[in-house]
């Protein structure tokens, strides 16, 4: 027919085959509107269950928290700052789509849902984004930061995924079309689209922060669990029939593997010595995951202890059963040389040393060292000089003649390097300028055996802007404060070159002591 004139009946066809095609477009059309309507209703389902998961997680790491809170209370709180955050997150854009579907007379005809003027006028001002379209795109990269800020660094796996899920186009907030041309993150996802299809894609977005909050839960619990069931967490244990062999006799015993974790402590001890019940305190302290008996050894012969740990398990008394025994003997065959504090002795302190031999009184033991000088009875002082170890030899003769000698070797260390402090607290700390100026500076031995009086003779303040400024004493002067009233709120002031000394003993040089630094909190 190109080439001649349309007759009526022809023009007539022409036109029904053009209302058939925009037929079947507008029906393809609906169905796709459809399509997105169901879509959305899986996500919001799927959503429901999600969070019913996390918060059976929270409930059980709440648990778990109570039971030991070392061990899972830093978990917990990072757990509940997420939870925050998603929450907080995910509200906003619940808040959001009721308000888009406000004027919606029936929320589940998704084939009506095709006008794309509602966000198009809320988040957009012709070219420009307007100021829910700001909004509604600083939420987001705010959540994706803060969320992945409260991830711990092993969490590396989980912040990537947040990184994507959550991705705004590239680092000018673009994304490159099909034709090569790029266009703002906001407008690409949202300017144009049907109303139904922008209300999935939010649901979406609140899908991706359960997704979130539910990887985030899962691997930090596993992380822990895992390190729980490290075999660094273990220690090998001898099991034997008894505490005692003789000479020539065979030896009966097993090596088996024993947890050593600071943090797992019984709720119950049920023990008993000898048919005797042990109470807390006098005869047992519980520390560092441990039940360390402090009971005497009792006459010579066996002695059995028996009873039961209780530990809390998801909110259960779950009992382990003790069966023990141990032997005490009267006749030694060695002397018994141990520090008091540790196994080293420290230079520039006088250490104290128990030496002993059972079964020889006090006054007929002798020992000789470099540095060793008797205090009474079994205790001496050790004040080790140069070189890296000292050997202590101990003597005696026990009753029937034998003569008794022993030597042990002990490793000198230096006093390690103290950590400044600001109102005792060290490394660093918070407070206001009015409370710096009047707070006195001290050092610290942390984790250090030996009670030593450190005294600060002067030490260097540094405040953002400002020259250094040197201080006698363990205050700050006049120029100090000075420019400390220069600071701002959250500047960092550090105090370093901190010049300390022990009170009883200025000659021994300390090792340089650590700084601290201070946050102005106003």
């Amino acid at each position: 027919m190109a080439g001649g004139k349309a007759t009526p009946r022809q023009k007539m066809i022409n036109l029904m085959y053009l209302i058939f095609i925009a037929m079947l477009a507008l029906n393809m059309g609906k169905e796709v509107l459809s399509a997105f309507g169901l879509m959305n209703e899986k996500l919001e389902a799927s959503n429901i269950k999600t969070t019913e998961n996390n918060m059976a997680f929270l409930s059980g790491l709440e648990t778990k928290a109570s039971e030991n809170k070392e061990k899972f209370g830093p978990l917990l709180e990072d757990a509940k700052k997420i939870k925050e955050l998603s929450l907080e997150y995910y509200n906003y854009l619940e808040n959001l789509k009721k308000e888009m579907m406000a004027d919606v007379e029936d929320p589940k005809d998704y084939q009506v849902m095709d006008k794309t003027d509602y966000l198009d006028q809320r988040f957009f001002q012709g070219d420009q984004l307007g100021a829910d379209g700001k909004e509604f795109l600083d939420r987001l990269i705010n959540y994706r930061n803060q969320i992945t800020a409260v991830m711990p660094e092993e969490l590396a796996s989980v912040k990537s995924s947040v990184q994507t899920r959550f991705e705004t186009g590239d680092e000018n907030g673009k994304v490159e079309k099909r034709d090569g041309t790029k266009q703002d993150w906001l407008n690409y996802n949202f300017e144009g689209y049907p109303l139904v299809a922008s209300l999935t894609k939010i649901t979406s977005l609140q899908a991706d922060v359960k997704a979130t909050e539910e990887d985030a839960l899962k691997a930090m619990l596993q992380g822990q669990l895992s390190s729980e069931v490290s075999m660094t967490n273990y220690t090998t244990l001898l099991e034997q029939e008894k505490s005692a062999f003789y000479a020539g006799e065979k030896f009966s015993g097993n090596i088996v593997l024993g947890r050593k974790d600071d943090s797992t402590k019984p709720n119950q001890v049920n023990l008993t010595l000898d048919g005797r019940k042990l109470n807390e305190g006098s005869d047992y302290v519980i520390e560092d995951g441990k039940v360390r008996l402090t009971v005497n050894a009792g006459s010579a012969g066996d002695h059995k202890i028996e009873g039961e740990l209780i530990f809390m398990q998801d909110g259960e008394e779950i009992p382990v059963k003790v069966s023990q025994s141990f032997a005490t003997i009267t006749k030694p065959n060695a002397a018994v040389i141990s520090a008091d504090k540790m196994n080293v002795v420290y230079r520039g302190v006088a250490n104290p040393i128990t030496i002993s031999i059972p079964g020889i009184p006090d006054n007929n033991v002798s020992a000789s060292a470099v540095g060793l000088k008797k205090q009474s009875g079994s205790k001496y002082t050790m004040n080790p000089g140069k070189g890296r170890t000292v050997s202590i030899t101990a003597s005696g003769k026990l009753p029937d003649g034998q003569m008794i000698k022993t030597s042990s070797e002990f490793r000198i260390k230096d006093i390690p390097r103290p950590s400044g402090s600001v109102r005792g607290e060290s490394g660093s700390a918070k407070m206001g300028k009015n409370n710096l100026a009047i707070s006195t500076i001290g050092a610290l031995l942390e984790d250090f055996d030996f009670d030593l009086n450190l005294a600060v003779s002067g030490f260097k303040l540094k405040v953002p802007g400002q020259p250094t400024v040197s201080v006698k004493g363990n205050k700050l002067d006049a120029r100090a404060k000075s420019a400390l009233k220069r600071a701002k709120r959250g500047d960092a002031v550090q105090i370093f070159d901190i010049e300390a000394y022990i009170t009883n003993n200025k000659s021994y040089k300390l090792k340089k002591v650590s700084p601290v630094v201070v946050e102005i909190t106003n």
